[in-house]
């Protein structure tokens, strides 16, 4: 079963109609997915943008399809017919569901990673931890080989292609060195765990591969 639940494609905004007097309520709001700009009422953006609240359950890998429909429907304004929306948004590509610990390569195949924030870098107390964030605000804390993923992962067709291109480069290293991740499923299961907190702190999305 699914272990985690993250929104997909970039938000572009509200879109306002072009009339006088000028109209308070949004015609649509818009994301980019793919090849598309996909056009949501302000409910189903409501429920899009839902899934990028609570950056400390998503670090522990405790947001999935029950509890953002949960959250949804005890929230101030609650919204009694999550369910719908959210399973909507999951057939439209606008929410993806996926196993940390399961087969990626099918989920990973059909999407691109794109860095969205700034690189930070180590620091001499956490070499190993490579932070990404905004201006010197750190949003998130990785590994290289995730780092690395998030840097340059958006030169490949797929995200899977690039989590095999790192994992074929590991095992090109000398003799007396132990390789980083000798598979694309290792390389991949490490971006995955760390995914969700890429995503909802805007350091990177996920976007469908456009195929031509």
């Amino acid at each position: 079963m699914p272990s985690v639940i993250v929104p997909a494609g970039l938000s572009m905004g509200p879109r306002y109609r072009h009339v006088r007097p000028p109209d308070p309520t949004p015609e649509c709001y818009e994301v980019h997915l793919g090849d598309d700009l996909v056009e949501l009422t302000e409910t189903e953006a409501a429920v899009w943008a839902a899934a990028f609240l609570y950056p400390h359950r998503h670090a522990k890998l405790s947001v999935n399809r029950e509890s953002l429909v949960r959250m949804l429907e005890t929230a101030p304004n609650p919204e009694p017919q999550a369910a719908r929306y959210v399973d909507d948004l999951i057939a439209r590509g606008l929410l993806i569901e996926f196993d940390t610990d399961g087969d990626l390569r099918p989920l990973f195949s059909r999407h691109k990673l794109l860095p969205l924030a700034q690189g930070i870098g180590s620091t001499p107390e956490e070499p190993d931890l490579h932070r990404i964030g905004f201006g010197d605000t750190t949003a998130v804390a990785v590994p290289i080989q995730v780092y690395t993923q998030w840097s340059y992962a958006f030169l490949h067709p797929s995200l899977w292609d690039a989590c095999a291109c790192y994992a074929d480069r590991s095992e090109q290293v000398a003799a007396d060195e132990k390789p980083l991740h000798p598979t694309a499923a290792g390389v991949a299961r490490d971006v995955a765990v760390h995914l969700p907190m890429m995503i909802v702190t805007g350091c990177a999305f996920l976007d469908p591969v456009v195929r031509t």
